[in-house]
């Protein structure tokens, strides 16, 4: 019985006295900086960042952010300004604001945060994100990245929404496309929208490119990749710029609304 009552007061002490792995020296030394680690060994104690709620990573010079699964009572954070590459959120479910401006993500797992509320990560390189699960989403700001398709239909509650400066050829808002006058532009390779009520999408939507039209059920992808007769208007790189430069990844884009993609190599 002794020993039971023993083990049963010990639990609670085991488990705080676990540790978290911080691989990257830079993110442990902002978390010494913070007042949650004193020394800079790989690992922090769980017990001091347990009840983190906020956690700033500003202009930190971070290039992994593994060991913030063990931030699990974070709300908020913010790591703009950093160098990452990949970015998994799945365990840090209490999430409700996300900020990522100006990193090099490829990747972002948000799936898990059904309480996320605004997210954030302009200036990046994201093709792809899932926001399936985020139906609480407000706000969401992904503009400079390399979007090219987003189902956004299940995100009722968005009223700001800035999607510019991407490469999106598909792009569902429908069930809340009232809600919102989204920026769209500089989307040269997005033509039709998904959109509910098409009259009131032409007649309010003011942040759009010329070639941008609504329906309520657009085809999945108008690039044509084939050959036909079609005279070329312009070239673009992939930060949307007309060039003449080859040697790179190449939009063409043809007068009958057509997009090509190349890779020209001398």
């Amino acid at each position: 019985m002794n020993k039971l009552l023993l083990i049963l007061i010990a639990l609670p002490m085991i488990g705080f006295g676990q540790q978290t792995y911080i691989p990257d020296d830079n993110f442990e030394q902002k978390l010494i900086n913070l007042g949650l680690d004193n020394i800079l060994d790989d690992y922090v104690d769980n017990i001091n960042i347990y009840n983190t709620t906020s956690l700033l990573l500003f202009s930190s010079n971070i290039s992994d952010l593994t060991g913030i699964e063990g931030f699990v009572n974070i709300h908020t954070l913010a790591a703009n300004d950093n160098q990452l590459t990949n970015l998994d959120l799945s365990n840090n479910i209490n999430l409700t604001q996300v900020f990522l401006t100006n990193n090099e993500l490829d990747y972002l797992n948000v799936s898990t945060l059904v309480n996320l509320t605004r997210l954030e990560c302009n200036y990046n390189n994201l093709t792809s994100i899932d926001l399936s699960n985020n139906i609480l989403l407000e706000q969401l700001r992904i503009k400079n990245n390399n979007l090219n398709y987003l189902d956004l239909s299940n995100n009722t509650n968005l009223f700001a929404l800035t999607l510019s400066y991407n490469f999106l050829t598909h792009l569902d808002l429908r069930n809340n496309n009232t809600n919102v006058n989204p920026d769209l532009r500089n989307n040269f390779f997005l033509y039709c929208i998904n959109v509910d009520d098409t009259l009131y999408s032409t007649n309010n939507w003011t942040y759009i490119d010329p070639q941008h039209y609504f329906i309520s059920n657009c085809p999945l992808s108008l690039i044509d990749e084939h050959t036909t007769n079609k005279e070329l208007l312009k070239v673009r790189d992939i930060l949307v710029r007309e060039t003449k430069q080859t040697n790179q990844s190449l939009f063409y884009i043809y007068d009958n609304g057509t997009v090509e993609k190349r890779i020209v190599i001398e």
